[in-house]
């Protein structure tokens, strides 16, 4: 009778497909949500991703991990609503859609009309949906992709526009004219955790330009790294408490700070004064370039503390256009602003108008200018990270513009006070990174001058008054059209349309025409996914805060930082108490991926070749998911084959074994008094497991999880536990101990695939169904760690064993002497005798030796060299090291091993008391003739390797059963099968037959050896050429 299934042996794509299949059909999200009905809500909150690009190997891991820790809440009995969410608006999506249509400027869209724009950006918006599902339930996700949230929907407006009501009746939303960084090809201005993203490498020429004194033949040296702002300079700025000097230099008076004056002249100077640079403030100077006029007060020194000398000359060129800092002293200080540069990037003019000011030519053409003209002092070439945009990577340029702001500075101390709160996994991201960006808070610029995005509710008036909406009801209240605003889409060009009366004047107020930052979209979320506050009040209350999210590294100044800044605002605490950051996914060679670079990964070809299991497990295995994932196949398969065909070989082993004895352990029960003690020590390993895993997962540590049960098993359950127990299984009367062996292994195999169930769904439900025949491992409960069960004792007698073991196979292997091959005895410390008491005969089992002696003095069998460590002693000892030496070198085993214990020993050395610990000492090790040892901490073990005829003819008779073994399963014999077994002539090998025949056909259930010429297949048995078959009987 079959108890139990065999597993799937389909490709593993097929297994899992079909595994899925029975999942939908089943519709497991929602029962795993209903089996927990009555249990603590755990809350998650999905972060949106862009639909209309295809997903990336890297979100693989983002909802690897996300999914990981619901399912594993999920099983401890929480109830966790999730579902993914769709960023649906801003640039991305009119970037892409501009490429399709040719478009390279805003007039393109503008002639294209804004209407036609938006409804394409409309349809562009979930282009790669099917995919994004595809991958969502190829990898096993338990997530709604149903009904997700979307924020270009109606519902989810409404819900942004109550927000920006609720921060403008606190004063928070205000209309400035500041200098932004902007993006000339997208025509619009970025916030400042847009700008953090877009980083990249590049080189500049940077320029250091002679400024003229009117009043004296002397020149300021100023820096720039941005020669194209050059022409509208219109003042120089020192620091007032900087020390500066007159110098004379090649001819010439410069002026510059006193530090840098080395930097950026060399050795061939003479300093002629020296004075603080608010000295020179006032001090006029010659325009550099006299391409624009400007009015007013200009081309003058001024002062401020923002100025320093870590780069440059001390000295820096001022274009208020294109700088907030430049921008802010100026206006302090009364200077004249001007700005050549028009909307599209180009300059206005000059003899470069109509040329982008980005544009790597101009800066050549520009430094060209400056040497003919006699005005270019030095050029230096340098590398740096420049801000670029983060979708169209066009290099970005500080520039004045209106914008609506939320007043975020107002509330600086409060969000920073709630990010305190937060449990950060890695802490450092959160106390250090996200900390550091909350001190340097600006006020964010929520306002974008685009069109496909949430419309800022904001109505103003000729006469200054402004409105702001907040809800659809409050529109139709207002609006001057006859319309029922519920049946339009809010979004440009329908709610451009819309008029309210000016309540101060009685004019007609217009809605400006910007829409919101996309950030404020993603950040709105726990608010807008269920169109809170105008329905579903009881289901948000219920989901806020978050109890986890988890994003990457790049979204500590994205969709972390808007989360917090907006709850802060609107609920006055953060709306999430758990975030995990994962760092990036580079390539094996540590690149970042990229498909110009002809290293990415496609996430269907890795599931389709490997499965999503070992995808997912190889992902959090192969390091801690806050570092950096080098991204290699070779890691899929090696998790594949010692982790994964390990736990398949192992449940097969059982599945065989208990179908061919007909043996269920279901159906019986075994007292813990009557298990054996190496089944009492996996059951205590095991709880001890459960445990780590716990802790682990409570930790957010998936890498430490997922490590743990990878080494219980490889090492603790099949390597030790099955191997050690085979006799067992194959025992004929089903015994306490047979039946011990049985439920220690079943159970064990049941708990394991409720610990593996959270990272790799597919395999844990095919071998816990096969095992309990129950639904699915995702309705059960995760294993709980049953203390009592944890044995020290027994864990630390079995731990000694294997460690002992184990350094007796590495001696095996220095030597060359295969396990299959006896020798006669293995030397052990006295001192582990009584730990491991009866135990013994399984060390000889497992290193195939006749005898274990004791014996309280290794050193008969070992040679001791002991010399003084040098790197601990030279500082220690000085001159008395040779003396030292001297006096370490006639140390015995007795000596070392007091020192080892942990004593310390006092002697005379050179008149000095001198204090001996063991780290002074460097003791090397080898084994007297005909013996081999090796230790490692505490543990040495050494073994007799000379080999006599009847150690040798066993060895060859051991060999022997292994390969006939071989034969058996590479021809396809059951287990039970009796054969004969056949061998063709040899003196040494018939030795060995004769000698250990009995022990030959016990092991490989032979009825009889024969000898026989015409075989044909050849195998090496211990360097002796002969040729083996077997035969079923």
């Amino acid at each position: 009778m079959k108890n139990f299934k065999e597993l799937d042996k389909r490709k593993v794509e097929e297994v899992e497909e079909n595994i899925l299949q029975g999942w939908k059909k089943e519709d497991i999200l929602n029962e795993t949500i209903e089996n927990r009905k009555n249990g603590k809500t755990w809350v998650f909150y999905d972060g949106p991703i862009y639909a209309n690009a295809k997903p990336g190997i890297h979100h693989v891991l983002a909802k690897t991990i996300k999914d990981s820790f619901c399912k594993y809440h999920t099983m401890k009995g929480e109830r966790v609503l999730r579902k993914i969410g769709l960023d649906t608006h801003g640039l991305p999506i009119e970037v892409n859609v501009e490429k399709k249509l040719g478009f390279k400027t805003k007039a393109d869209i503008e002639a294209f009309g804004v209407e036609n724009f938006c409804r394409e950006c409309n349809k562009a918006t979930a282009l790669n949906i099917d995919e994004i599902n595809a991958v969502t339930d190829k990898m096993g996700q338990f997530i709604d992709c149903k009904h997700p949230y979307v924020t270009c929907t109606n519902e989810y407006i409404e819900s942004e526009w109550w927000i920006i009501k609720e921060m403008d009746k606190k004063g928070l939303l205000y209309h400035g004219n500041k200098v932004l960084w902007y993006c000339p090809r997208c025509g619009t201005e970025l916030s400042q955790n847009e700008v953090s993203q877009g980083y990249e490498e590049t080189s500049v020429n940077t320029v250091i330009v002679p400024l003229k004194r009117v009043d004296a033949d002397e020149y300021f040296l100023a820096w720039t790294t941005t020669p194209w702002t050059l022409l509208a300079n219109v003042a120089i700025c020192v620091n007032p408490n900087l020390t500066y000097v007159k110098v004379l230099s090649q001819g010439y008076k410069f002026i510059l700070a006193e530090s840098l004056a080395n930097k950026v002249l060399g050795d061939d100077y003479e300093v002629l004064e020296t004075f603080k640079g608010s000295k020179l403030v006032g001090i006029k100077y010659e325009q550099l370039m006299p391409f624009v006029k400007v009015e007013g007060k200009c081309h003058e020194v001024i002062a401020d503390d923002y100025v320093t000398a870590e780069d440059g000359t001390g000295v820096v060129h001022i274009a208020p256009a294109y700088g907030e800092d430049d921008n802010r002293v100026c206006r302090e200080n009364g200077i004249g602003f001007v700005n050549p540069v028009g909307l599209d990037g180009c300059y206005t003019e000059g003899p470069w108008k109509g040329t982008l000011v980005t544009d790597p030519n101009l800066e050549i053409e520009i430094i060209k200018w400056l040497k003919e003209n006699d005005k270019l002092f030095k050029k230096i070439k340098i590398t740096h990270d420049y801000p670029h945009c983060w979708r169209c990577h066009s290099p970005l340029i500080c520039y004045p513009k209106p914008a609506w702001y939320i007043k975020t500075t107002a509330y600086k101390d409060k969000i920073i006070e709630e990010n305190k709160k937060i449990n950060w996994y890695p802490d450092y991201v959160g106390t250090k990174r996200f900390a550091n960006w909350l001190e340097n808070m600006i006020d964010w610029g929520i306002s974008r001058n685009r069109y496909w995005g949430c419309p800022l509710p904001v109505w103003t008036c000729s006469c200054g008054h402004k409105h702001v909406i907040g809800s659809l009801d409050e529109l139709q209240s207002l609006v001057i059209e006859d319309v029922d605003v519920r049946k339009i889409e809010l979004h440009r060009p329908y709610v451009d349309d819309l008029h309210i009366k000016c309540p101060e004047c009685g004019k007609t107020m217009e809605r400006v025409k910007d829409v919101l930052d996309v950030w404020f979209d993603s950040g709105s979320m726990p608010y807008a996914q269920f169109h809170y506050p105008f329905e579903n009040k009881e289901l948000f209350e219920s989901q806020f805060p978050a109890d986890f999210i988890s994003e990457g590294i790049d979204q500590t100044r994205g969709w972390f930082y808007s989360l917090l800044v907006i709850s802060t605002f609107v609920m006055g605490k953060s709306p999430y108490k758990n975030v995990l950051v994962n760092d990036l996914i580079l390539d094996k060679y540590g690149q970042k991926m990229h498909k110009s670079k002809g290293n990415a990964v496609s996430p269907f070809g890795t599931i389709e070749k490997y499965g999503a299991d070992p995808t997912r497990w190889y992902m959090l295995y192969a390091s801690p998911v806050w570092t950096p994932l080098k991204f290699d196949e070779d890691g899929i398969k090696e998790v594949q084959s010692k982790f994964f065909n390990t736990l398949k070989n192992t449940y097969t082993f059982f599945q065989m074994y208990a179908n061919t004895d007909s043996v269920d352990p279901r159906e019986f029960k075994v007292a813990y008094k009557d298990l054996e003690e190496i089944d009492k020590w996996l059951i205590s390993k095991y709880n001890k497991l459960v445990k780590v895993v716990t802790e682990a997962l409570d930790e957010y540590d998936p890498n430490r999880a997922v490590k743990a049960i990878n080494s219980f098993v490889n090492e603790e359950l099949s390597n030790w536990y099955i191997r050690r127990n085979r006799r067992r299984f194959w025992a004929h009367d089903l015994d306490t101990s047979k039946k011990a062996v049985y439920k220690t292994t079943y159970d064990v195999l049941v708990g394991l695939t409720k610990l593996i169930a959270p990272v790799v769904p597919f395999i844990s439900e095919e071998i816990y169904t096969a095992l309990t025949n129950k639904e699915s491992v995702h309705l059960a409960k995760f294993p709980k760690c049953d203390d009592k069960l944890i044995d020290e004792k027994i864990e630390e007698k079995m731990d000694l064993v294997r460690d002992l073991i184990s350094l007796g196979r590495n001696v095996r292997e220095e030597t060359k002497i295969k396990v299959r091959q006896p020798i006669s005895e293995a030397i052990l410390d006295g001192k582990n005798k009584n730990i491991i008491g009866d135990l013994t005969e399984l060390i000889k089992e497992e290193l195939n030796v006749k005898e274990i002696k004791f014996v309280d003095d290794l050193s008969i069998y070992m040679n001791y060299e002991v010399k003084p460590n040098f790197k601990v002693c030279g500082p220690l000892l000085g001159s008395s090291i040779k003396s030292f030496q001297g006096y370490v070198k006639n140390f015995n085993y007795g000596d070392i091993k007091n020192l080892e214990e942990g004593n310390e020993v006092k002697i005379n050395l050179d008149g000095k008391e001198i204090i001996i610990t063991y780290d002074m000492l460097d003791v090397r090790i080898t084994s007297k003739e005909g013996f081999n040892s090796t230790h490692e901490g505490n543990n040495f073990i050494v073994l007799n390797t000379t080999l006599n005829k009847d150690l040798i003819n066993e060895g060859i008779a051991r060999e022997l059963i292994s390969k006939i073994q071989q034969l058996r399963k590479n021809k396809d014999f059951n287990i039970v099968d009796r054969i004969n077994i056949y061998y063709s002539h040899n003196d040494e090998i018939e030795e060995a037959i004769e000698e250990y025949r009995d022990m030959i056909m016990k092991d490989t259930l032979a009825e009889q050896i024969d000898e026989r010429n015409d075989l044909t297949e050849e195998f090496n048995i211990n360097g002796i050429e002969v040729k083996l078959d077997v035969a079923r009987r």
